[in-house]
């Protein structure tokens, strides 16, 4: 605290105010905005390649084995989302105050593919319990429809049944079922050399087995989802829960009116704070240097057997993902983790980042309007090959920015905790 009063101290020497947030994202854009942007161009140029591979294999002779294929391209295409994440995040590491601060005290620089291996299983339950594989799904979906275009027309032109944008629906759910059974044996594995140690990659291994597991059983799932409901619907406790709830909305005062208010504020509370959180829970494993930080973060699921087991104490790259679905813990124990962590680092600053992450995305949407109504529509199919590069130019944007900001919390709530004697973990 000494250093803090200082005259003349670096930045990495006084105590950082949570409100220098915006400043501090500004500061890591202008040192390292050049790198943030080759990795996000470079991911969505494999990820567009990986889409338009899906949906040419999956047309032809074997259709079964076409669509196992397809199902493979798009779990690739959620990997590729990770590594772009991990490799933006990390190419700000050299920026940043508790880096060199590390550096300093002799703590070695962390290679991209160890910080990989560790953001990877937490990733996969973070990806699948938020639900962010949904988008990738229907951008396959999407570019199938335009791809095939004509084809779908002409078969609807000639009554003849298409095949068209149906390459996640249409594997048998016996295939699913046998795929989804073969990744959950990958998935097992990989646990299993997990807790043994001494390999390398597992983690990204355990990553690819959790997206499989999920994409492989997709028609599987949703076949038996629709058996148990329509044999649920009918069992006395399901219809005796309708019953109790319908005369909860009719007896007791206002019930009505706060479930419909709950309903229409918790999506702004996801959007406004969860969201940010679940990103923030990957950046602090890709700039993590304690053992802890990861063990309180994935603290209640599988992957906090393994760590047991590790040899360095911040090389976290062995570790493997237990639970197959999003449940209560693998959505909230991370989040709330990093939140606690956040806040080490003084309550405003958690409400700075969203505040920010909130400001990007919605003035994002406004300047995507602006720039949509000042090129205007006057031209036939204008935004046919428009709409393309705009959205990329603001997605772009958003992300770059968003990533700093994430890069920003993590630096000022560490240095902050540093420079008070705490230790960043919890």
């Amino acid at each position: 605290m000494l250093a803090a009063s200082q005259p003349g101290s670096t930045p990495a020497q006084r105590l950082p105010s949570p409100f220098s947030l915006p400043l501090h994202t500004l500061r890591l854009l202008g040192r390292c905005g050049l790198a943030l942007v080759l990795w996000y161009s470079a991911g969505q140029v494999v990820r567009f390649a990986l889409l338009y591979g899906a949906t040419e294999v999956a047309y032809g002779d074997f259709r079964p084995v076409r669509l196992v294929a397809t199902m493979t391209l798009l779990t690739l295409v959620v990997l590729a989302a990770m590594t772009v994440v991990t490799g933006m995040l990390h190419s700000v590491r050299g920026a940043l105050w508790e880096t060199r601060a590390r550096a300093a005290d002799g703590t070695p620089a962390e290679p991209f593919f160890t910080a990989l291996d560790r953001v990877a299983p937490a990733f996969a339950v973070l990806y699948m319990a938020w639900g962010f594989h949904v988008e990738d799904a229907r951008a396959l979906q999407q570019m199938d429809l335009f791809h095939h275009f004509y084809d779908m027309t002409g078969a609807a032109l000639f009554g003849e049944k298409s095949q068209v944008a149906r390459s996640l629906t249409d594997l048998d759910w016996r295939v699913s079922l046998g795929t989804m059974a073969a990744a959950f044996g990958l998935k097992f594995l990989f646990a299993k050399l997990v807790e043994r140690g001494g390999g390398k990659f597992y983690g990204f291994a355990s990553a690819f087995s959790e997206f499989a597991f999920v994409f492989y059983g997709l028609n599987a799932t949703v076949a038996f989802a629709d058996a148990r409901s329509e044999w649920t619907e009918h069992r006395a406790v399901v219809a005796g829960t309708e019953e109790m709830i319908k005369n909860a909305e009719k007896s007791i005062p206002g019930f009505d009116a706060v479930t419909s208010a709950v309903g229409e504020v918790w999506p702004l509370v996801v959007d406004a704070v969860v969201i940010p959180l679940a990103w923030l829970t990957v950046a602090m494993l890709v700039f993590g240097a304690f053992a802890d930080d990861a063990r309180t973060a994935l603290k209640g699921t599988g992957l906090e057997r393994g760590l047991d087991r590790l040899e360095q104490s911040h090389d976290l790259t062995q570790k493997s993902v237990e639970h197959v679905t999003g449940g209560f813990q693998e959505r909230w124990v991370p989040l709330v983790n990093s939140l606690r962590m956040t806040v080490k680092g003084g309550a405003p600053l958690f409400g700075m980042m969203c505040l920010c992450y909130v400001a990007v995305t919605v003035g994002a949407q406004y300047a995507d309007r602006a720039v949509r109504t000042l090129i205007g529509s006057q031209v036939d199919w204008r935004w046919v090959y428009l709409g393309q590069p705009v959205s990329f130019v603001r997605d772009l944007l958003v992300t770059v920015v968003t990533m700093a900001l994430l890069a920003a919390t993590f630096d000022i709530a560490a240095t902050r905790a540093r420079l008070r004697g705490e230790t960043f973990s919890v």
